[in-house]
């Protein structure tokens, strides 16, 4: 690990001048980023500490639920108004990661969190992300890489948070020369628009909030994390799923995908099917085929395939209170 400037900021407005230096990255819980040091796979001149920031508060305001970046996942999912308010938001977290892990990762640092793909985190292997010509994982093991969208890079988006977050409407508030607030779906970038990030925040930027609109009482949501064995695993696949509901019918539907693609993925034809339809065991079961069309799978993880479709469903018919 080379040597690198430790800034302690008080301010947004100081943090952010002092991430514009070349090199500087932000430092919050540190899960992440310093699991990137040990790996060599990114070395900064500068780490920011954003410990000392007024970001780490769960505020209500006009009908909308604003989470600090520095909000833990311990405290999503441990928030009694979160859990009665956007229930999938806190079932996200209290599944991602172990308590410890829980316990220190923050909201800003999950959502920009980098692939964990072993072949970008390891030293052996140039791939693309890493400036390479090549994406290892097409021809290696690639059991728990992307199944859409993984002609350039087969790494998925690990933030689980994210489904939920994607399927609830929510946005991002970016601190910078000048402030600015995102659809969160549009924050991912896809590898096709940029092999170098995951996220739309240019030096000097800074994830400061995230705005999560308030949900009528007609949108039912659900949640689910399909893993091997432990909850702590990362996930096989993760569903988030909101429905507006005129009684039996849907008359509006989010159906968030991830663990499966380079960003989490609505999909949109799922919805279409759900849109308009009454919501019953048949057509849960036409969504979650719909959900898995145009799905390109590599030679070891077609299994997900199949999982993925029985997850839609599934959850799908939870939002809705409907055994499965």
């Amino acid at each position: 690990m080379k040597s690198f400037e430790w800034v302690q900021p008080e301010s947004v407005a100081e943090a952010t001048a002092a991430l514009a230096h070349p090199g500087a990255m932000a430092l919050a819980g540190g899960v992440d980023l310093l699991d990137r040091l040990k790996e060599r796979v990114d070395a900064p001149s500068r780490l920011v500490s954003l410990r000392r920031l007024p970001l780490a508060e769960i505020v209500e305001a006009d009908g909308e639920t604003a989470i600090g970046a520095r909000v833990t996942l311990a405290q999503i999912a441990a928030d009694p108004k979160l859990a009665r308010s956007h229930r999938i938001l806190a079932d996200a977290a209290s599944h991602a990661a172990t308590p410890q892990v829980r316990a220190m990762a923050t909201l800003g640092g999950n959502l920009a969190q980098r692939p964990r793909c072993w072949y970008f985190r390891s030293e052996a292997f140039s791939c693309k992300k890493n400036g390479g010509a090549t994406c290892f994982a097409h021809a290696g093991d690639n059991q728990l890489h992307a199944i859409f969208g993984n002609a350039t890079c087969a790494a998925t988006h690990p933030s689980t948070l994210a489904t939920a977050l994607v399927a609830l409407g929510a946005r991002v508030a970016i601190a910078g020369k000048a402030s600015r607030t995102v659809d969160l779906h549009g924050f991912f970038l896809a590898p096709e628009k940029d092999l170098a990030r995951e996220v739309d925040l240019a030096p000097g930027e800074l994830i400061t909030h995230v705005v999560v609109p308030k949900l009528p009482a007609t949108v039912k949501t659900a949640y689910t994390k399909q893993v091997a064995k432990q909850s702590f695993d990362w996930p096989i696949v993760d569903v988030a799923v909101a429905l507006r509901m005129d009684g039996g019918t849907c008359k509006e539907a989010k159906v968030v995908l991830g663990a499966v693609a380079p960003t989490p993925r609505r999909a949109t034809e799922a919805e279409r099917v759900l849109t308009g339809a009454a919501v019953d065991v048949i057509t849960a079961g036409r969504a979650a085929k719909a959900a898995v069309t145009g799905a390109t799978p590599l030679a070891h993880n077609d299994h997900k395939v199949a999982i993925l479709e029985v997850v839609v469903a599934r959850t799908i018919l939870a939002a809705i209170g409907k055994a499965v």
